[in-house]
Parts: C-alpha cells; sequence; structure tokens
C-alpha cells in the first residue's frame, strides 16, 4: 500500500499543542509551527481501524494489557534492530517523559549525581533539578556541525560519584546515531564506575540508512544490568497523545524496583486506546515505516539543498537520525533572544530556540520537517525573509 504523506490535514482548533497553542508560546497565533516533535502526518490507518473497532464495542471499562501487548514490541525489536529481548524484562509507563522522571526518583537520592549531555532533550534538565539531584554536564563535543562525545570528560564525570547517567539515542536534537564503538564505550565506562544507565530511545525507529540503531543494553550482558531502555511508537506513528510506552531491563531488579514505583502510585492502568495503538502500530507498521522515513529523508536532503543554494550561512549537517533537524545560525551573530524574535516576527515561523537544550544550543535552532512537503516549502520560502 502506499501512503499519502503530501495531504494536508488542518490540526487548528483540536487542542494541538504545536498548532493551537501558538499565541501563547511564540506570542502570535499565526506563526507558521515547525516546532514541537510530532508529526503533521495522518496516524497510519491500521493504528486507526484497530481503536474504531474497539470503539464500536461501546463499553469503555477497566481492561489489562495481554501479552500480545509486549510480544508485538519484543517481535519489533528483533525484526527492526535484532536485539532479542524478552516480554518479561518489559513493563508499561505512561510516556517517556515520567519514565525519566520516574528513574530519577526509584534509582537516585537527593544530591545524587546525574550526568547527561548536552545540548539534549529539554525534559532530561527537569528530570535531574526539579527532583533536587545534582546535574553534572558532559557536552557533546561539535566540529563542522558534527558531534561526538567527549570520553575522557565522561570519565572524570561518571568516576566522581555520578549514580545515573541518561543517554539519549538517537541524540535529541543533533540527529546523531550512536556508533556500535561509542555505545560501547560509554556502557563499559558505566559498567567500571557503577553507574545506572537510562537510556531514551524513543526515535529508535527513525534512523536514515547506512546508519542502525543499536540498543546499547544489546551490547554485552554487564551493560545490561545496568540498563533501563525507554521505548514507545509515539514517535513513529505520531501517536503521542496516548501517552503509552514500556521500560525494558534484564535486570529483575532493576525492573521490579522501576514497577513497583509505578504500581505505588497507581499509574500502571494506562488507557484502553493506548493498549490497541501500541500494538497495532508494532504488529503493522513496517512498511508504513519504510515509506515514511523515505519521505522524511527527502524532506531533510530538500531543506540541505535549498540552504545551500540559497543561504549557505545558516549551517546543517546531514542527519543520522529523528525528523528534527540543527540549524545553526551563528553567523548571523545574533542573541538568541533576537534570533528568536527574527525568526517570529520577520519570518513568521515557530521553530525551538537552541537554548532550551543547554547552552551548547546556543545560536542554533531546532526545525521539525516531519510535514508534508508544501508546507515545508513555506516554511523555507518564509526563511528567506530574514536575508
Amino acid at each position: 500500500m502506499n501512503y499519502n504523506f503530501d495531504e494536508i490535514i488542518n490540526r487548528e482548533n483540536t487542542n494541538c499543542i504545536k498548532w493551537d497553542l501558538r499565541e501563547s508560546v511564540f506570542g502570535r497565533a499565526d506563526v507558521l509551527p515547525a516546532w514541537v516533535a510530532d508529526m503533521d502526518f495522518r496516524t497510519p490507518d491500521f493504528v486507526m481501524n484497530a481503536i474504531r473497532e474497539k470503539a464500536e464495542h461501546e463499553i469503555m471499562g477497566y481492561v489489562f494489557r495481554p501479552q500480545s501487548f509486549f510480544d508485538s514490541v519484543r517481535d519489533w525489536l528483533k525484526r527492526r534492530n535484532g536485539w532479542q529481548t524478552d516480554s518479561k524484562d518489559m513493563v508499561f509507563t505512561p510516556g517517556i517523559v515520567p519514565a525519566l522522571n520516574f528513574s530519577v526518583e526509584v534509582f537516585t537520592d537527593k544530591g545524587d549525581k546525574v550526568v547527561i549531555q548536552p545540548p539534549v532533550y529539554t525534559p532530561f534538565f527537569g528530570a535531574i533539578k526539579d527532583h533536587e539531584r545534582e546535574l553534572i554536564e558532559n557536552p557533546l563535543v561539535e566540529k563542522d556541525g558534527y558531534y561526538t562525545i567527549d570520553f575522557e570528560d565522561m570519565e572524570r564525570k561518571l568516576a566522581n560519584n555520578a549514580k545515573m547517567f541518561i543517554l539519549c539515542n538517537p541524540h535529541n536534537p543533533v540527529g546523531r546515531v550512536w556508533t556500535k564503538e561509542e555505545l560501547l564505550q560509554i556502557g563499559n565506562l558505566c559498567v567500571k564506575h557503577n553507574v545506572l544507565i537510562i537510556s531514551d530511545e524513543i526515535h529508535c525507529d527513525l534512523v536514515f540508512k547506512p546508519n542502525k540503531h543499536i540498543h546499547i543494553a544489546s551490547l554485552s550482558d554487564q551493560i545490561a544490568q545496568l540498563t533501563l531502555t525507554c521505548l514507545a511508537p509515539s514517535k513513529t506513528f505520531n501517536m503521542a497523545g496516548f501517552a503509552t510506552s514500556i521500560a525494558h531491563s534484564a535486570n529483575s531488579e532493576i525492573l521490579k524496583k522501576f514497577n513497583s514505583f509505578i504500581e505505588r502510585y497507581h499509574l500502571n492502568m494506562g488507557n484502553i486506546f493506548g493498549n490497541i495503538a501500541f500494538e497495532a502500530a508494532y504488529k503493522y507498521g513496517d512498511d508504513w515505516l519504510d515509506q515514511l522515513l523515505d519521505y522524511v529523508k527527502a524532506n531533510m536532503e530538500y531543506v540541505e539543498a535549498f540552504l545551500k543554494e540559497n543561504m549557505p550561512e545558516i549551517r546543517t549537517r546531514k542527519n543520522e537520525g529523528t525528523y528534527l533537524m540543527w540549524l545553526d545560525f551563528k553567523a548571523f551573530n545574533l542573541k538568541d533572544s533576537d534570533l528568536n524574535d527574527m525568526l517570529i516576527n520577520k519570518a513568521g515561523l515557530g521553530l525551538n530556540s537552541g537554548i532550551m537544550f543547554g547552552l551548547e544550543g546556543k545560536g542554533f535552532m531546532r526545525l521539525n520537517v516531519a510535514c508534508p512537503r508544501a508546507t515545508l516549502e513555506k516554511v523555507m520560502k518564509q526563511l528567506l525573509t530574514i536575508k
């Protein structure tokens, strides 16, 4: 089946964060939004059909997650990435960001050190600071738009009584898909210093060939015993509104301790449609995802070519993963507030300011290209107005 990603769907007046909160976020209701990380593509038919079928029963009482819920992600991980997991090593979580916060609460104490790698997904900072843990930064190293890890600095930070390391793979916002060698080095350092790894892999399906996503927990038994992996179909299939995800660990004690927290606060129920959507996505999503990746990759190539021809002062680098492009505006030599103001009020665009992702994001903007090509062409046309 051929899917139509060129279809433009009006999301206004649907309580959509991306479109209906523009005025509160950007100060103007008329900006063209290319910020928050959901897609402007229709949620796949096999997901919607499963939901409709359930809705026809017309009794929305209490439900449980059947074994097939966990088996669907187990089979998906093996099929897509070659990772052999066991369904018994998985538990439900009501979203990835809650899972990160639960992990900090469960496995660390107030004042404990938690290491992250900025520029990085904004909620990582909150998950640490909001629970009165000590934020330790191991900043990524950027050269010509390409980011690598400073392993010497990382080891110093881990060795200094760090309790937890939160990994982002694929990395949001810089678009890196960490290699096997990089992940082994991360994992082995955490093993050496007995640091728990919380691996946010929500974008793991959104990887462009020849890059390949590798789950850090798949690399060795020692690394697996120190890792809790957070996974969800929400970014992949544009269904974040269901707040349905899982956490995986081969270490039964880690999993038991994590799950007991969820159960203690009665957060394990989830919702009836989230369960249905999750399973349908992982059972039937291969062909849809393959076509999506081709479309998004072509969108990224369009942006790269457009900027190279029309605005070479804005630098970008080919993404290895995610649908979020990391644009370098430092040549404009503007304060971040002035850069943001120029994009909003001159170009009429709503992007994510790079400074949201840490001090290393100064002078950058994050652009979401998971939209119909016609929308993206309009974004680029409006961006030209800042020249």
